[in-house]
């Protein structure tokens, strides 16, 4: 059995709609389907999720919703009449729509989250609806009917153990499909929480390992993951396999294909994925696996990176004597509630990297504050424009030189490194740039790597 996700993109109107069903029916394996929300049609269209953020503002604010409903409501309804379906055939659609204001949520968030959900919601029912009016044999099945049960934080959910064992008695029918909508699940006293911005893949994942899933196929709008960014290197070398370390790695640099945290509970259950584009079904696109017995073909898999850092450059003489130095530290950023990435350190030296997202500026100058009361550094250093690249491979384990052969063309091309620290795993190194030398890093590493180092064997 397999599990199915498509992204927003792939049902965003009728024919992608149709694409996807035809991918449904061409193998019969395919029983379990999860939706997004309807994305944008074209560059200039707005995301049924975002159409949903503003009728909720508006609900919160107590305005007119009427013509934000109508536009929601003719999403879904321009994807039915694609398929000769009239709206009265889909009126649980605007009922459902109107009837989100009348709910009681404990509080504003609750309330988000719930009408961002219906996005997901709606779509699965409505691809139910499509299927059977299709002659398929179809059922939707709501999260909390499933037994999909989530942590009590509306808008960053995580999912709860008990999940694994809701969905493993679940049973079906091998000629039914069943379709589930992805993003969000239900906290114990029966409210909606979604996951993260992009929490289908999350969902997919979830199913496919309380499922007990032989594959997970996650369709989006890319023929597979490339090897860098496309917007960096035209036309990159697709990666046809990787492994989950290698994945996650990645992501976490900056490749967006995949969401981050989507593969955990796809590692969990040792559950292969294979990400695929909804419009070339028949390409191989790229298979996600497991560590053990993969066989890598090259030294590095790919090289990512994210301008959403900064650091924190702290010096002074014998830290590296002083017994407690780094709890004090710890204990500041605990106060602001500020979490850290990384903390490469010397005997005199300390840098902190922070992703930028938790952090304002009234915070980084309390922050910066308290730490020069506190630790009374010689030198305190806030540097704003820092990147982060990373450079993966599970085939660096099996070759030496790996980092000169990384650094090399940097030096030669003037790039600083500002910080080098290889994972324990092996599979990763982490450099430190300014954000405006990221890009030409990347280059330069990708033409070592993929271009000269692939001559070098031919």
């Amino acid at each position: 059995m397999k599990v199915i996700k498509f992204g927003g993109s792939s049902l965003a109107a009728g024919q992608p709609f149709q694409n996807a069903i035809d991918i449904i029916n061409a193998d019969p394996d395919r029983q379990v389907i999860v939706t997004s929300a309807p994305g944008k049609r074209h560059s200039d269209d707005t995301k049924v999720t975002d159409l949903l953020v503003k009728y909720a503002k508006l609900t919160i604010e107590q305005q007119s919703t009427a013509e934000v409903v109508t536009t929601i409501f003719k999403r879904y309804l321009d994807i039915a009449t694609y398929f000769g379906l009239e709206a009265a055939q889909i009126s649980f659609i605007k009922n459902a729509l109107h009837q989100l204001p009348e709910v009681t949520y404990p509080d504003n968030h609750y309330l988000m989250a719930a009408f961002m959900a219906h996005g997901e919601r709606l779509n699965a029912r409505l691809m139910a609806t499509i299927l059977t009016h299709l002659g398929v044999q179809a059922r939707y099945v709501d999260p909390k009917e499933a037994g999909l049960l989530v942590s009590d934080e509306p808008n960053n959910a995580s999912v709860l153990p008990v999940t694994y064992d809701n969905l493993a008695r679940r049973s079906f029918s091998p000629t039914e499909k069943l379709v589930f909508p992805g993003f969000f699940g239900f906290t114990e006293s029966g409210q909606i929480a979604t996951f993260s911005r992009g929490g289908s893949d999350i969902t997919g994942a979830i199913l496919a390992r309380g499922l007990r899933a032989d594959l997970y196929e996650n369709f989006t709008d890319v023929d597979a993951i490339c090897a860098a960014d496309p917007r960096i290197i035209p036309d990159p070398l697709a990666i046809s396999m990787m492994t989950y370390r290698e994945m996650r790695e990645l992501s976490y640099a900056g490749f967006s294909v995949f969401h981050d945290e989507a593969i955990i509970p796809a590692i969990e259950g040792n559950i292969p994925i294979n990400v695929k584009n909804t419009n070339h079904p028949d390409l191989p696109g790229t298979l996600i696996v497991p560590d053990a017995g993969f066989e890598p073909t090259r030294t590095i898999t790919g090289v990512a990176s994210s301008n959403r850092f900064a650091a924190l450059y702290l010096h002074r003489y014998l830290l590296n004597k002083e017994v407690g130095f780094t709890l004090k530290l710890l204990q500041i950023l605990y106060k602001y509630n500020v979490s850290y990435e990384h903390m490469p350190s010397g005997i005199d030296d300390l840098t902190v990297i922070f992703d930028k997202s938790q952090l304002n500026d009234v915070t980084i100058k309390d922050m910066l504050a308290d730490i020069r009361q506190t630790l009374q550094p010689d030198t305190l250093e806030w540097i704003d424009d820092y990147a982060l690249i990373m450079v993966v491979g599970e085939g660096m384990r099996e070759h030496v030189g790996v980092i000169d052969k990384i650094l090399a063309p940097l030096a030669d091309n003037q790039i600083g490194v500002h910080m080098v620290n290889q994972g324990a795993s092996r599979i990763s190194i982490m450099l430190g740039t300014r954000q405006s030398d990221a890009a030409e890093a990347v280059k330069q590493i990708y033409y070592q790597f993929f271009i000269q180092e692939h001559l070098l064997i031919s």
